[in-house]
């Protein structure tokens, strides 16, 4: 039984070697026949690659220099481009940086004026009159040692009379104390007192100042008023 059975499996172990051998031989020749006719390329044949498809290969050299001027042309405008793009951001920059200062003069400049405008408008009324208070102060004529100035009423003494009276009365006592005493404690005193009384006028000169510097004071308090009658009558 054992011999049987290692005849059997030595016959199958041969069948299949046969087999192999048969079928590689068939295969070499099917491949050989594959290659010398199906797969066999002429050389006549033009491959184009699938990124080459469509393209015309059969330009002169001419054309490709002019395609080449043309890429260089392109180059060029792409560079021009780019920095005039940095100029631009560059330039962008700058305005920003111009309007956040403007911005912050702005607002120094809003809040001096109010909600209509009108600090802006009295801001800008001062000028002038500073000029004609200058103007006037300046006509007045110059300043010389203070005279005394009768400016009594009948029946009343000078320092119950007025205020300037009154003033004219000390400056007068003052400055004949000054003129009679040559030595003494109190002689520097009443220098300072005369230099100061000279320096600031006689009674008339300073009433006339006074009432320029009042009128130029009414004008400025009764301006935001027209101002704002002006408005009321341009309004619709």
């Amino acid at each position: 039984m054992e011999s049987t059975t290692h005849e059997v499996e030595q016959g199958l172990v041969a069948f299949q070697t046969l087999l192999e051998y048969h079928t590689d031989i068939a295969f070499d020749f099917f491949e050989a026949w594959c290659l010398r006719n199906i797969f066999m390329i002429p050389g006549d044949l033009p491959v184009v690659l699938p990124h080459q498809e469509g393209l015309d290969l059969t330009v002169t050299p001419e054309q490709e220099q002019e395609l080449m001027d043309e890429i260089d042309e392109l180059r060029k405008r792409l560079d021009g481009q780019r920095k005039l793009k940095r100029m631009l951001l560059r330039a962008n920059r700058t305005s920003s940086r111009q309007l956040k200062q403007a911005q912050t003069r702005l607002s120094y400049l809003s809040s001096l004026s109010g909600p209509d405008g009108s600090t802006l408008e009295t801001l800008h009324e001062l000028p002038p009159r500073f000029v004609e208070m200058y103007n006037t102060l300046s006509s007045l004529p110059p300043l010389d040692t203070p005279a005394s100035v009768d400016t009594t009423e009948p029946g009343k003494r000078p320092w119950e009379t007025s205020k300037t009276g009154y003033m004219n009365w000390a400056l007068g006592r003052l400055l004949t104390k000054g003129a009679d005493q040559d030595e003494g404690a109190g002689h520097l005193a009443v220098d300072k007192l005369d230099k100061a009384a000279s320096i600031v006028g006689t009674s008339e000169e300073l009433r006339r100042a006074l009432d320029s510097v009042e009128v130029l004071k009414r004008r400025l308090d009764h301006a935001p008023e027209r101002d704002d009658d002006s408005r009321m009558d341009e309004s619709p």
